[in-house]
């Protein structure tokens, strides 16, 4: 009995002091608990910033997934900052709603677990190293994650890491739920060490939405790899950029109002952000998501990066410029031309063009000139009583959006009619430098080239200076002064330093008038106003001041063009262009006065060319076979009186003009006749002269043809068209558009992208997978039978999938 007795004596101890200590261990989680929401609670008091209002945090859950943290709102909202309905009352911000760690340090310890195995009393073992002198230093931690700063190291998986990255095995989202996409948990398995050498490994564990913890082995290792480098090569999977990127954004969220996280890092974070935007701009997606990150640091701590707000690249959907815009509309109810340009870049209701996307320099230029056509003073805006308010849409999945409530300041941005003023002006000058934005999409071309400038708008070109342009000025000048404007269109191409083409076809005689034009000297023939075009082996008359860009023909110009051709054609019917040939066909043009000086200029130097380039026929025997007797009788006339402007008309003479007759399809015996008949029309006949094969006309018969003038013309105007046949252009093919250049899928799919500029990607993946193709390889696959067609590809892939509408024309024109 005494036994038993001692026996319960003793259980009972054992019972009494496990149960002391277990009771003493809850007593001290409970205070540690309670020091930790103590901590939390004084995050709460937070300063607000200056002149801004407070950071609310709200949780949305992604609607879709979407490439690398493409939005993850609903369809139409951005994945930046966005206006948003007048929100709720959701009180002073508290930090801990973000579910933070302890982060009270001065200096956060980093931690690196050096293999996956744990101490016996169940704590991960860790190497802390400063710069780059490592401490040997091992302490006792939990395993929750520590954020590691810009001057910290650690190893992990045989590989050296230097800052920003969170470091650790226990991490939520700030979400709640899921682990933390940026977390790099030493325990997972990673490949061994690679490098980069042959690229970077990636797999479908990579994702629309990366997460370290999702990767697969030799997908880890490769971030791995690449997060030990200077995480700046070219040659980098942009979802490993977007994982790394989601640290910086976690970090900065979490502790971006926290008093006591120094300055220095979110500088050195800034910085970071900046250099990634810069390295890895080409992605469309990722230089968005950074650049409104890099808005929202400034927003943070507008005091801290005020020196730097003039290197903030420049974003769509821009809180900057909603805050900018609302204070300019508030101030003044006008809007400049520089919250102009912005406004349209940043409005849902208007989608630049992908000429604007390419040639945003020039965009800019055009928009701003023509805008401040329209809007000398600025375009009226009153605000308006919607309030501002804006979220940012983080990259990271795992971070819910932040409402910042801007209180006081209206949102004109929302407002519909000013964006109505604004699309036709981005509309016109996305039409005028669509053919510069096509030459630019092709294979070895630059903005430095000469054809890129000739077909740049005259308004803006000429602020691009160009050795080559003043060269040819130059060059110009001297023929117009030496040699009355006349050169060999041969050596006219040669002023444009580019091989000598095959023809003068429409593209090359485009660049001609445009190079003239740029240096504001007017070309004949001119395709556009003289219905003639210059041949590689013909003759050229140029003259100043030349056509601008906004000459229009009028009637009495083409009536005095029609005159001048026939007539020239006359005058050179003995070869020789007599001084008084060439001067009563100058009378046409002189003589005129509905013809401006533009005009006389420009038919001037058309005479000039058709006087001293062989007579050109080309339809017009067809042309006359359709006419009646007085329209006949008319067109003789009018070629005798030319022929016998010199007052006398030799045997020889006689001949050509009955060559031209033939030619003419008129009857070559009546040209004596024809010509006595107008030699004899006076009332004072001329006397003949001594030799019987001349003809004199006095100055009555010499008036005659001016009497006739403007009857003549109107008549010559319904007679000929004096259009010349462009089917003469030598065609010079250089890429056929074959109609089987595409299997029937392929064919498919490119003829369903062209619906749209912009595609979702997955979207775009639901029409691969019907057509059984796959994304990347039928993108591929068009592109390359685009460069086939038009030297460009058609498809942009950066995460969205973008259609250039402006090489889908060029294809259907093929």
């Amino acid at each position: 009995m005494e036994v038993v007795y001692i026996i319960a004596i003793f259980v009972f101890l054992v019972w009494y002091i496990v149960s002391s200590k277990k009771a003493k261990n809850k007593e001290l989680r409970s205070a540690k608990k309670a020091q930790l929401n103590s901590n939390l609670g004084s995050d709460a008091q937070v300063n607000k910033l200056t002149n801004l209002p407070t950071v609310h945090i709200k949780q949305h859950k992604p609607s879709k997934l979407q490439p690398y943290g493409e939005p993850v709102i609903a369809e139409n909202q951005s994945n930046s900052f966005k206006s948003t309905p007048e929100a709720p009352n959701l009180g002073e911000p508290t930090i801990s709603s973000f579910n933070k760690f302890d982060t009270q340090r001065s200096s956060p310890i980093i931690e690196n677990a050096q293999s996956g195995t744990h101490s016996e009393d169940d704590l991960a073992t860790f190497n802390i190293f400063e710069g780059a002198e490592p401490q040997n230093i091992s302490i006792k931690s939990t395993r929750k994650a520590q954020w590691l700063d810009k001057k910290k190291e650690t190893v992990i998986h045989k590989r050296k890491l230097t800052g920003f990255i969170y470091l650790g095995e226990q991490m939520e989202s700030l979400r709640g739920y899921d682990p933390e996409p940026a977390l790099l948990n030493p325990v997972l398995p990673a490949s061994t060490p690679l490098g980069h050498q042959l690229g970077y490994y990636t797999d479908d564990s990579l994702g629309y939405w990366p997460s370290y913890n999702r990767l697969s082995r030799q997908c880890r290792g490769a971030y791995l790899d690449w997060l030990a480098t200077d995480r700046s090569a070219v040659n980098t999977p942009i979802g490993f950029v977007f994982l790394y990127f989601y640290g910086l954004e976690r970090f900065v969220t979490e502790n971006g109002k926290d008093d006591k996280v120094a300055d220095g890092q979110f500088s050195d974070i800034f910085d970071e952000v900046l250099r990634l935007h810069k390295v890895f701009v080409s992605s469309r997606s990722f230089a968005g998501y950074s650049a409104n990150f890099l808005e929202f640091m400034y927003l943070l701590k507008p005091e801290l990066f005020k020196s730097k707000e003039y290197i903030l690249p420049t974003t769509r959907h821009s809180l900057l410029f909603k805050l900018r815009l609302a204070e300019q509309v508030v101030a003044t109810e006008r809007v400049n031309d520089e919250l102009a340009l912005e406004w349209i870049k940043n409005t849902d209701q208007y989608n630049l063009k992908t000429a604007a996307r390419r040639c945003d320099i020039e965009f800019d230029s055009l928009f701003k000139l023509y805008y401040k056509q329209k809007f000398p003073e600025g375009m009226q805006v009153k605000p308006n009583k919607t309030k501002l308010n804006a979220e940012y849409f983080a990259a990271s999945g795992g971070i819910p959006s932040i409402k910042i409530l801007l209180d006081g300041l209206p949102d004109p941005s929302i407002l519909k009619a000013p964006i109505k003023k604004l699309i036709p002006i981005a509309e016109k000058v996305t039409e005028e430098l669509a053919s510069y934005s096509r030459y630019l999409a092709k294979a070895d071309t630059s903005k430095d080239d000469l054809a890129a400038l000739m077909l740049l708008p005259r308004s803006i070109a000429s602020s691009q200076p160009s050795p080559l342009i003043e060269k040819f000025k130059a060059w110009a000048k001297a023929i117009i002064l030496e040699n009355e404007g006349v050169t060999d269109v041969s050596e006219f191409w040669l002023q444009t330093g580019l091989p000598t083409p095959k023809a003068i076809n429409k593209k090359e005689g485009e660049l001609i008038y445009n190079l003239a034009n740029f240096a504001d000297i007017g070309i004949a023939p001119d395709l556009r106003y003289h219905h003639a075009k210059p041949k590689l082996d013909g003759k050229l008359v140029l003259f100043t001041p030349g056509h601008d860009d906004e000459f229009i023909p009028s009637h009495a110009f083409n009536q005095v063009g029609v005159a001048l051709r026939l007539g020239a054609i006359v005058a050179n019917i003995d070869g020789v262009v007599d001084e008084s040939e060439s001067s009563e066909l100058v009378k046409l043009i002189t003589h005129d006065e509905k013809l401006t000086d533009t005009e006389k200029r420009s038919l001037k130097a058309y005479l000039t060319w058709r006087l001293v380039t062989p007579s050109d026929n080309t339809g017009l025997k067809n042309r006359l076979n359709n006419l009646g007797v007085k329209e006949i009788e008319f067109v003789k006339r009018f070629i005798l009186s030319i022929a016998l402007a010199d007052g006398k008309v030799d045997s020889k003479e006689v001949k050509q003009i009955e060559k031209l007759y033939t030619n003419l399809g008129l009857d070559k015996e009546s040209v004596t006749s024809d010509i006595h008949q107008l030699t004899t029309s006076s009332h004072q006949p001329a006397p003949r002269s001594q030799s019987s094969s001349e003809f004199s006309l006095d100055e009555t018969i010499l008036a005659l043809h001016e009497s006739q003038t403007t009857e003549a013309k109107n008549m010559l105007e319904q007679i000929f068209t004096s259009d010349e046949d462009e089917s003469d252009y030598i065609e010079v093919p250089e890429l056929t558009n074959e109609v089987d250049g595409l299997d029937q899928a392929h064919s498919q799919l490119f003829e369903k992208l062209c619906a749209k500029a912009q595609w979702d990607r997955e979207e775009v993946a639901q029409m691969c997978s019907d057509l059984k193709l796959m994304v990347d390889g039928a993108i591929e696959t068009i592109n390359d039978w685009s460069f086939d067609l038009v030297d460009a590809p058609v498809i942009e892939d950066d995460g969205d999938i973008y259609i250039d509408e402006e090489i889908v024309e060029e294809i259907r024109e093929l």
